[in-house]
């Protein structure tokens, strides 16, 4: 059962106070638009987010973020070494492949190095070395990609290759699953999008003839522009016009930008940075809990206690536009009774902060302490309590 507990408290009051404004306006050319403040999972600004689009070199976050699961399950190490095959190769090298890590013929390339030349470099090549070394084939590695976007929340993204690279249609993602896909890589995986995303250039391969190595630089256009900028991935092709999924953290705000279908590289330089200072500059955060703080409280079912307090698992704050004190109400929403055994730490439970201006802002809420099963004795009382309507 959908259990939904109204609050009224100190946190919720304070937004009433203050002067109106109205809410800070936004215009992009972009045809695609989508930013949200992961902090309190307001949603500031959705043009056609729900569209299917092709991803482009986008794609490649989930070729990363698979890897990501497969190294943090201890299943894939960091120093594996991969093989170049021949005809893997001689299908993704040359002007006609796009862009690439200048890999070679049967060399062999840590995983380690493939994500950077993924990440940094966009390598078509290196996504898919990288896709055989783990699955075998590309179309088995699609699978596992398919796969894992389901269990993320990828509700209307389906992947055909590792790499975005055209393939009548099969492959589509929406901004929305791209900024899902983004939160799954940064909270998920905190150290290795750290050691991965937002590097500024990565040397890999030589040049024919003098053997100098090659340099390429990230072509993230708000990494260095804009403060925080950390991440993730630009795309383009014919097909999908010049797109970018982004991310940056100022003052423990993190935003996380989509835009797609612009008509240049210049355009998407200056939309995606447009876009990402409006977030910062335009809109504000107000505190409401302080990890650890209890929110409230949960029912639990066949445990040692009927009830379970419910924590803020880190700071929450409700994310409003920059001057404007709105009218909001907060609730807890959980399904319920929640079944024993729950462990600490355990997120049973979701925050909602509804403001006129974002809609719903949804908050993680876990549980303070166990509760293990009850006894024989104890599921014996609760039934009888239950019988008599007791609880």
């Amino acid at each position: 059962m959908n259990r939904v507990v109204l609050l009224a408290s100190a946190a919720v009051l304070s937004l009433t106070a203050g002067a109106a404004a109205a809410p800070p306006p936004y215009d992009t050319s972009a045809p695609i638009a989508y930013l949200v403040d992961l902090s309190s999972g307001a949603v500031l600004l959705s043009k056609d987010a729900d569209r299917r689009i092709p991803p482009a070199s986008m794609a490649k976050m989930m070729t990363t973020e698979v890897a990501f699961e497969l190294i943090d399950k201890g299943q894939l190490p960091l120093n594996k070494m991969c093989t170049v095959k021949p005809e893997t190769w001689q299908k993704w090298h040359g002007p006609q492949a796009g862009s690439t890590m200048f890999l070679s013929p049967n060399e062999q390339v840590s995983v380690e190095n493939l994500l950077h030349g993924i990440v940094t470099l966009s390598g078509n090549d290196a996504s898919v070395v990288l896709a055989e070394c783990i699955a075998g084939t590309e179309e088995a590695f699609a699978n596992q990609m398919n796969a894992l976007g389901k269990e993320l929340g990828l509700t209307n993204s389906q992947f055909g290759n590792s790499n975005g690279w055209p393939d009548e249609g099969r492959t589509y993602v929406t901004a929305k699953d791209l900024a899902t896909l983004a939160r799954a890589s940064i909270e998920r995986h905190p150290k290795l999008y750290k050691q991965f995303y937002g590097q500024p250039s990565f040397t890999w391969g030589k040049t024919l003839g003098s053997g100098q190595n090659i340099t390429q630089a990230n072509r993230n256009p708000i990494l260095g522009a804009v403060t925080g900028a950390d991440g993730l991935k630009t795309g383009h092709t014919e097909e999908a016009g010049y797109g970018f999924t982004g991310s940056a953290e100022q003052g423990g705000r993190r935003l996380v930008m989509v835009v797609a279908g612009l008509d240049s590289f210049n355009q998407r330089i200056v939309e995606s940075r447009r876009l990402m200072d409006w977030g910062f500059k335009a809109w504000s955060t107000v505190p409401l809990y302080k990890a650890g703080a209890e929110v409230g409280t949960a029912k639990v079912q066949l445990g040692s206690d009927s009830e379970v307090k419910l924590v803020a698992p880190r700071d929450l704050a409700v994310t409003v536009p920059v001057g404007l004190r709105a009218k909001s109400m907060m609730k807890i929403r959980y399904q319920g009774p929640v079944k024993a055994p729950i462990a600490k730490g355990q997120q049973i439970a979701q925050l909602i902060v509804t403001t006129p201006d974002t809609g719903e802002q949804v908050m993680p809420l876990v549980a303070a302490e166990a509760v293990p099963e009850a006894g024989f004795f104890g599921r014996v009382w609760t039934g009888l309590k239950q019988l008599l309507g007791m609880a």
